[in-house]
């Protein structure tokens, strides 16, 4: 077994988007090999209305696949092929785009005014790419959790962990999405394929994420319940902890707990054309999109 090494953390960084969403925003638009398959990761969430209401108007995708995943509050969505529906709390809706979808998403707070979800985009290898669009909506109670002797949790949504197989399925980069909580002061390992590249989120608590290049468990600063624990290297809300080469992560976790989303996929590699929510592999496909948003051909008639 090898632990994975760390690669890089990093703070999510805020931004706005649909027609006003504040949200934080940990990768996207920018060096798409780094996390392949995956291009972009949003953190959404909201004390209050005003921080997301006006939610996601009707917007175009081609060519991925994208994940959301609510944690509190709503999302409503529509699309151009007349599906519509409600995600609650703990609800998951892969959908995939492939040769084109009009669609929106609106926000709704819980009985608190608060919202938080998460949206993942994965890409599609050229010959998905023009796929027929589809949805895979997945209610909380299906989703199966793992509950360990020492009180971590891990929500198996996507792949197979521990015995366990997600209700997603049928999924290209063939990834694994692993909603994992554990409590203060305990360390825990978790394994990963190796042929995958793999990243974490963390969203509540801290925790620290062994180095394969340091030792574990060095005394620097702190105690955490009696366990050791560099604190310098401690993780908290909203980073994004990106990982080498290896087939396990461990973690520490801090004198809260930690909470993190564990995320793997199988690399694509293929060239990227990205503009917006449409991701072809050439700049004449990219141009091509465009030109049937402007005459109205972009959405594919069903075969």
């Amino acid at each position: 077994m090898s632990i994975r090494p760390l690669l890089e953390t990093r703070l999510a960084q805020p931004a706005i988007e649909g027609a006003g969403v504040s949200l934080h925003r940990a990768f996207g638009f920018h060096r798409p090999s780094e996390l392949d398959p995956f291009l972009l990761f949003d953190d959404f969430r909201g004390e209050h209305p005003s921080d997301y209401s006006a939610g996601f108007p009707w917007h175009p995708h081609r060519g991925i696949e994208t994940i959301t995943y609510v944690l509190s509050g709503e999302v409503t969505h529509n699309d151009s092929l007349g599906n519509e529906g409600t995600l609650g709390a703990g609800d998951v809706q892969w959908m995939t785009a492939g040769s084109g979808i009009m669609h929106q998403e609106m926000p709704r707070g819980n009985a608190a005014g608060q919202m938080h979800g998460f949206q993942l985009w994965a890409n599609l290898p050229r010959d998905l790419k023009m796929t027929q669009p589809r949805y895979q909506d997945v209610e909380a109670k299906e989703i199966p959790e793992i509950i360990e002797d020492d009180g971590t949790r891990v929500r198996v949504i996507v792949g197979n962990f521990w015995g366990r197989s997600g209700p997603v399925d049928g999924i290209a980069a063939d990834p694994q999405y692993l909603d994992i909580y554990v409590p203060a002061g305990v360390k825990k390992t978790f394994p990963v394929a190796t042929d995958r590249r793999a990243f974490a989120y963390v969203f509540e608590g801290a925790g620290a994420f062994t180095d394969a290049a340091a030792p574990t468990g060095v005394l620097l600063e702190k105690e955490v319940l009696g366990q050791e624990v560099n604190i310098r290297d401690m993780s908290g809300n909203r980073t994004l902890v990106r990982f080498g080469n290896g087939d396990e992560v461990t973690v520490q976790a801090g004198e809260e707990g930690l909470r993190f989303l564990l995320i793997s996929g199988a690399p694509i590699a293929e060239p990227v054309a990205w503009h917006g929510p449409i991701v072809m592999n050439t700049g004449e496909e990219l141009q091509e999109a465009m030109r049937e948003l402007r005459n109205g051909t972009f959405i594919k008639p069903a075969h």
